[in-house]
């Protein structure tokens, strides 16, 4: 292998991280669903109906990137699926900023639309990089994501500029809110962005040439092979076994537990800060540093360093950490969500150990079920991210407009230390009877 195409995968890194980054704006939700809910704005949404959207475009998501995205660039490539992913997103957000105040109108564009668009471009970084990347899986996936995570930060914080508490980066600029601009005008300049910076990293999502490897790296074989990837299961091959449902439910809780605070991290600090006697102004910026800077930061830190880590540990004892701490996690944060610094803590540790999901469930599905198949078989595990996507704002809306927040931290909690268990107890699959090797 020469140093130019050593260069080339590095490219497609680039290009990846620059599609997730706007992929990552669906972590952003929470930039809007205060005005949303505001009682004297023009949307006078209910808790709720702010999650019914933001669920609907994860649920979208998942299902696009299942049975779109996985089987379509594997036969055209990644390219031209992401590029389609940044067209639809950003119609979508576009569309979103053109209704008005309509619920169905914005469910439609931000979230049917928005969230087809994620599912078709998500995909594509991990399935290319991992096979550029066999030799670090578990980094490189993690690397591939982590401009999700971290387009959270992005997208919010140019909504109400870059201050992080007592620190100002953008001093006398207080973001396109602070401009003036409506949330149907952010939505409306979000969608173009989308549709441009998507468009220009995918020039660079290509498939590496048949027969290509790293140098000095060989493919597994014999009883190595079904555990490092070199075995390759069909879909149909991979739902048979108990790996798959083991991975399944250990991802769906850790995506219930995440994607319920994305989606109400602001509702709830701003109810537990004020009723602690914090004024509702000041409970608004700390909400929105709380996920615009902890949470979104280390949601994009735990991704590369998760991954990073489980290459050298196991994929196993990784996922049965990572969501064991969550587990714990979870739970204090209820107690402690209503002060500022148990705000931040609270919301960074969750942040890193929810990132942590998006590289170690592709590099354990490329691992039980094949490296070339990663781009058709992680789709269906990702499914679990879409039903996550619909309890966990869902509960948190609902427990948050009765009040009851409790019930909606601590069962979370509670089932994540239960997949932490279970996880414990992830093992290769059995030998197909005429297994392909890689």
């Amino acid at each position: 292998m020469t140093t130019q195409k050593v260069m080339n995968r590095w490219w497609v890194v680039v290009g990846g991280i620059l599609v997730q980054l706007c992929l990552g704006s669906i972590y952003a939700w929470s930039a809007f669903t205060g005005k949303l809910t505001a009682a004297s704005g023009p949307f006078q949404f209910t808790k709720t109906q702010t999650q019914v959207i933001f669920s609907v475009g994860l649920l979208s998501f998942a299902i696009v990137m299942a049975l779109v995205a996985g089987n379509w660039q594997k036969k055209v490539g990644p390219r031209i699926v992401a590029l389609t992913g940044g067209l639809v997103l950003g119609l979508g957000y576009v569309l979103g900023g053109l209704v008005g105040n309509s619920f169905w109108g914005i469910l439609l564009g931000i979230g049917v639309l928005g969230g087809a668009g994620i599912g078709l471009g998500y995909v594509c970084p991990i399935a290319a990089l991992v096979k550029w990347f066999p030799d670090k899986k578990g980094m490189i996936t993690g690397l591939a994501v982590a401009g999700f995570g971290f387009g959270a930060l992005l997208w919010i914080k140019l909504t109400s500029g870059f201050k992080f508490g007592s620190i100002d980066l953008t001093k006398g600029w207080t973001g396109l809110y602070g401009m003036g601009w409506t949330v149907s005008q952010v939505w409306i300049l979000y969608g173009v962005l989308f549709a441009v910076i998507v468009g220009l990293g995918s020039i660079v999502l290509v498939n590496p040439p048949d027969g290509w490897k790293p140098e000095g790296w060989s493919p597994p074989s014999g009883a190595t092979a079904s555990s490092t990837g070199g075995v390759e299961f069909a879909p149909n091959q991979m739902a048979r076994t108990a790996q798959f449902l083991k991975l399944f439910l250990t991802f769906f809780v850790g995506a219930t537990a995440g994607l319920m605070v994305i989606g109400v991290i602001q509702l709830f600090g701003k109810d537990a800060l004020t009723a602690n006697g914090i004024p509702a102004e000041r409970a608004d910026i700390i909400t929105g540093t709380a996920m615009g800077l902890f949470f979104a930061l280390l949601n994009g830190l735990g991704r590369i360093i998760w991954g990073t880590l489980s290459d050298k540990m196991g994929r196993k004892a990784a996922i049965a950490t990572m969501t064991g701490l969550q587990g714990l996690m979870m739970i204090v944060f209820y107690f402690i969500g209503g002060r500022e610094l148990g705000l931040y803590f609270g919301a960074a540790i969750i942040g890193f150990n929810f990132g942590g999901n998006f590289a170690l469930f592709p590099a354990a599905t490329a691992d039980y079920f094949g490296n070339k198949s990663v781009g058709i078989n992680y789709p269906w595990v990702f499914m679990a991210y879409g039903v996550g996507g619909v309890v966990g704002p869902v509960l948190g809306g609902v427990m948050g407009d009765a009040k009851a927040w409790m019930w909606a931290f601590v069962p979370a909690g509670v089932a994540c230390l239960v997949m932490a268990a279970v996880a414990l107890t992830l093992c290769p699959p059995a030998p197909l009877k005429e297994p392909k090797q890689a």
